[in-house]
Parts: structure tokens; C-alpha cells; sequence
């Protein structure tokens, strides 16, 4: 870390040349050996001067000890105001605080936590306001009081974003191997309003997706017009024929027996009589 010098106003001459007296007090609260070479000093005003020394902690690199002196007015002697530990160039820092409102993820939200919107939630607008044709008519309550609020444009986009490139999505392995799409089976129950073009209901029992919203173009498996699947028996094998073979067969007692001249001859085993 290179010596700076930063002099907005004149910097009074005591308090500037009260090094010494700086370094003590950044030795009374850092442990031995952590206060390093001085950096400079910047004047805050009449008789206010910050010197900075280098800190030698290795928790903090890039930081510096911050200590304030000032003198009263017709004062000769010079005190010590406030000494702080400061980030400088390069310093490790916390990453930037985020309200908790947005490091939520889905699935984050169990069982008893609750989620309240805020009163200027882009997502929602007041109900009275989304009157035109485009948009679903809100319920009217028993009472002739509806919905404080209902889906802005913006929360709807966001929505239908989000789902279409998702896992109700088209672009899932699940729907790249899917005999057809979401929009022709008999179990996609269509939303209603802006989003039934596009989006729907699986009321599959035995789809991953039964119960929950899809695209129109998603699709998996459980197609009601699946019909189409291999069997699950081998089919049966070919007969072989031998054609070079043969059997005996009995002869027709039917039959004609043709006439055969000469001696028949003897079967081993009779005689003539």
C-alpha cells in the first residue's frame, strides 16, 4: 500500500506531525506487532487530522488502522479522538448485505413460515384496476368484496417465463422423450384466462406432474393417446422344416395293392407251408 497524502483543508501542523502519538493509540487496541509503517495522514477538518498505518494482521490484509488526533482551539496539546480498523484497496470485505426477502428460493418456504408481500409488489396490482378483456375476471366474494390484490401484467410474465423454462417446460429430457405434447392429452386440464393457450394442469395420477402446472408443449410418458408401446412378451419363433428328412407312415388299409409277379420272398424267420 503505496504513502497517500489527501489534504482537502489545510492540515494543522501538530496534528499532522503527531505520529507518534497516533501509533500509540493503534498499539493500545491491536495486538503486539500488528500496527505497521504509517501510510499518510488526511486532514478532516481544523485541527482534525486521520493518520493511517498499515495493519499486519494476516485476518486483514488490505486493511489499515485509522486514528484520529485532534487539538482544542489555542491548544498546544494534541489528543487521540477515535481510532478505527479501515478497509483500504484490496481489502477482504463481507459480501453485500441482501435484504431476506430476496435470497428466498423456491422451496425455501416450509411447513408454518410465512411469506408476506410487500405493499409495492411489481407482481401484484390492485384488484379494481384489472378490468380489460386480456385478464381473468377476478371472484367476487358473497359479500360484493373481492381480491385487495390480483397478478399484475408483470407478475404474470414472470410466471409464465419462469414455468416455460423450467421443468414444466419444453426443453426437459422428460419432454424430449415424450410420445407427444401436454396440449393433446386427455389428462392437461387448461388454465383458465390470459394463460390457458399456454399453460395447464396434469390430472395424471400416474404422471411425475400430476397436480401441478405445465406448458403446453411439455409432455412425458403417461400421454393419454400412448398407445403405441412395445410388448412385453417375445414373439414366438419361426418353425423349422427339415426337408431333407422323412417318416414312416402306416399304409392305407384302403388302398389297392398292385399285383406283383414272381416269388415273393421269405421275411426271415417264416416258412412255406
Amino acid at each position: 500500500m503505496s504513502r497517500t497524502r489527501i489534504r482537502s483543508t489545510a492540515a494543522d501542523q501538530a496534528c499532522a506531525a503527531a505520529v507518534d502519538l497516533a501509533r500509540q493509540g493503534a498499539e493500545e487496541i491491536a495486538r503486539p506487532g500488528e500496527v505497521g509503517e504509517h501510510l499518510g495522514y488526511d486532514s478532516e477538518g481544523d485541527r482534525l487530522v486521520t493518520h493511517y498505518f498499515a495493519c499486519l494482521d494476516r485476518a486483514y490484509r488490505g486493511w489499515r488502522w485509522a486514528v484520529t488526533v485532534a487539538r482544542a482551539s489555542r491548544a498546544r496539546n494534541v489528543t487521540i479522538s477515535e481510532t478505527v480498523l479501515l478497509p483500504g484497496g484490496g481489502a477482504l470485505l463481507a459480501p453485500t448485505w441482501v435484504p431476506w426477502n430476496q435470497r428466498l428460493r423456491p422451496g425455501d418456504l416450509g411447513v408454518g413460515d410465512l411469506l408476506p408481500a410487500e405493499a409495492d409488489d411489481d407482481r401484484l396490482a390492485p384488484g379494481f384496476t384489472e378490468t380489460d378483456d386480456d385478464t381473468d375476471h377476478q371472484m367476487i366474494f358473497e359479500y360484493g368484496l373481492g381480491r385487495a390484490r390480483v397478478l399484475s401484467a408483470l407478475g404474470r410474465d414472470l410466471a409464465v417465463q419462469r414455468w416455460h423454462n423450467g421443468d414444466p417446460g419444453p426443453d426437459t429430457p422428460l419432454a424430449a422423450a415424450a410420445p407427444a405434447q401436454c396440449s393433446t392429452c386427455g389428462f392437461y386440464w387448461p388454465l383458465a384466462g390470459a394463460l390457458r393457450l399456454g399453460f395447464g394442469v396434469c390430472a395424471n395420477e400416474y404422471a411425475p406432474d400430476d397436480g401441478r402446472v405445465v406448458a403446453a408443449d411439455h409432455g412425458c410418458g403417461a400421454h393419454s393417446e400412448a398407445t403405441t408401446v412395445p410388448s412385453m412378451t417375445p414373439d414366438q419363433a419361426q418353425p423349422i422344416l427339415d426337408d431333407l428328412g422323412y417318416d414312416l407312415m402306416p399304409a392305407d388299409e384302403t388302398a389297392e395293392v398292385p399285383e406283383i409277379s414272381g416269388e415273393i420272398p421269405e421275411e426271415p424267420g417264416e416258412s412255406q407251408d
